[in-house]
């Protein structure tokens, strides 16, 4: 009742809120950027977290030595040129001159140090700390001159600097022990201003971005709004300004809008739904054979996420390392009530699919896969949980049977993939062969002989079904045409504002 409250608060103050407000006579406030966002941010300190809505809050706030342009190659960022050594065991950054922390300390060196050290650290728990285990040390022989030194070869290392994880702190903060989770203070285009949990998140522009002349809009509101109708009224209105990734079945409405356009792309997410592979009866490989081939995969993807095509493993469509296992369970519901009947599952058994309500899409995806399943001949309840819940219980405890999610794509496939076959990840699937092939493939060099390690590692993915792989969607991105130069970075799926501005 009181999440009904705030909206109907929110959709009022929506529909009452003027365009500008008066300063003076003849003045307006210069415009915000209102942007819909469908839930809360875990954290805002990028070490701490394994979030991707929380990582398309920090894209704003923090900057990466490197990072992915529009194509998806890794460019300079923080770090204007670096250098491998030929055995890959040095890499050299240089750093740019000039860049100030949001809190006027001057980027060093000794602040990139820091922060990877803080990231490797035990006492900060990082969920992303193994992203960097190949690292045995950091020498900064200048201000602006830093050298990672590696254990052993990594072909992903370079990816997952330009991640969100890999985001520069101030060493005078780390040094004060500083709550970057409420007070995150980066070098990035934006500030923040005001987080009102369950409200908005105010983003103010950085007036020393080192990228000069950007961003160009001062102002960025991260409205938090998870229910759907309040955001297409407010996309329509005018009071929303970008509505990333609506329904489909909002589309024609706001097709009809002369002021709103719509764009459509393949998106890199991982539609899956994961299976606790710890718990019976998703233990016996058999019920997981089932309830891949129980699920009408191209329908879910139409209907609940708006099309998009069909994966048969646990990597991104697009990804130049997929490979395609899809004709291994077909849906064929008759030979999934056989499966089920083999393993001598019966309706006593409950699977409890806990859903992540912030994400109407997830939710409307659980929905049928509950009717699916049911016809088959499986007990299955539905639980709705908020983000932060979801990412405790359900991400970290593996308190779950079933769950609907999207996992992001990575610039690196090892971003994906690595641990699984390990029961430290969610789904609790343990397959030595598979993790030990993940493993080598994090030390090999080269795409050919990276690809074969990976295909066979997703060829038993593929077969041993710890997920339901459903596919790699389409997404659609509401926006009022008088804004222009809105970009989501490729792979990570980040909301990069700093080109973003009103004709």
């Amino acid at each position: 009742m009181k999440r009904i409250l705030q909206q109907i608060i929110i959709v009022v103050l929506i529909l009452l809120l003027p365009a500008g407000v008066l300063l003076a006579k003849g003045q307006k406030e210069e415009r915000a950027l209102q942007f819909a966002l469908p839930g809360n941010p875990d954290t805002l300190d990028p070490q701490k977290t394994s979030g991707t809505l929380t990582f398309q809050v920090l894209k704003s706030i923090y900057d990466t030595l490197v990072e992915p342009d529009q194509t998806g190659k890794i460019v300079p960022a923080l770090a204007e040129k670096w250098s491998v050594s030929t055995d890959s065991l040095t890499w050299k950054f240089t750093l740019r001159k000039g860049v100030v922390f949001h809190n006027g300390d001057k980027l060093t060196s000794r602040d990139v140090k820091a922060t990877f050290n803080r990231i490797r650290s035990k006492k900060t728990a990082s969920p992303k700390a193994k992203e960097f285990g190949a690292i045995k040390e950091i020498d900064t022989p200048d201000d602006y001159t830093v050298v990672f030194k590696l254990k052993e070869p990594s072909a992903p290392f370079l990816a997952a600097l330009a991640s969100g994880w890999g985001a520069i702190l101030p060493e005078s903060l780390i040094d004060s022990g500083h709550n970057f989770a409420s007070e995150p203070v980066g070098t990035g285009p934006y500030s923040l201003s005001k987080w009102v949990r369950d409200s908005k998140i105010v983003l103010k522009k950085n007036p020393n971005y080192w990228m000069k002349g950007l961003p160009a809009i001062d102002t960025v509101v991260l409205d938090i709004i998870p229910e759907r109708s309040v955001v297409v009224q407010g996309i329509i209105s005018g009071q929303i300004d970008i509505a990333y990734r609506v329904d489909k079945d909002d589309l024609p409405t706001l097709k009809a809008n002369p002021d709103v356009k719509i764009e459509k792309s393949l998106s890199s997410l991982i539609l899956v739904m994961a299976m606790n592979s710890s718990r019976p009866p998703l233990n016996d490989l058999r019920v997981r054979q089932a309830i891949n081939y129980a699920i009408d995969k191209q329908k879910v993807l139409d209907i609940a996420y708006g099309g998009g095509k069909v994966i048969g493993t646990f990597l991104d469509y697009s990804n130049a390392y997929y490979k395609d296992f899809t004709n291994l369970y077909p849906y064929d519901p008759e030979k999934a009530r056989e499966l089920i009947k083999e393993a001598g599952v019966t309706k006593d058994t409950v699977l409890q699919l806990v859903l992540p309500q912030n994400y109407e899409l997830h939710v409307k995806a659980g929905v049928m896969y509950q009717e699916m399943l049911t016809k088959v001949g499986l007990n299955v309840k539905i639980k709705l949980v908020d983000w932060s819940t979801w990412i405790s219980e359900v991400y970290r405890q593996s308190k779950f049977d079933l769950t609907v999610i999207g996992h992001t794509g990575k610039l690196d496939p090892d971003g994906t993939l690595a641990g699984y076959g390990g029961m430290k990840r969610y789904v609790k699937w343990n397959n030595p062969e598979c993790l030990s092939l993940i493993n080598k493939a994090r030390v090999t060099t080269g795409f050919e002989a990276r690809k074969k390690l990976y295909d066979r590692a997703l060829e038993i993915m593929a077969k041993q079904v710890p997920f339901m792989y459903l596919g790699t969607n389409y997404v659609y991105n509401a926006i009022r045409k008088d804004v222009t130069g809105f970009r989501m970075t490729p792979k990570l799926d980040t909301l990069d504002f700093r080109w973003t501005e009103f004709k």
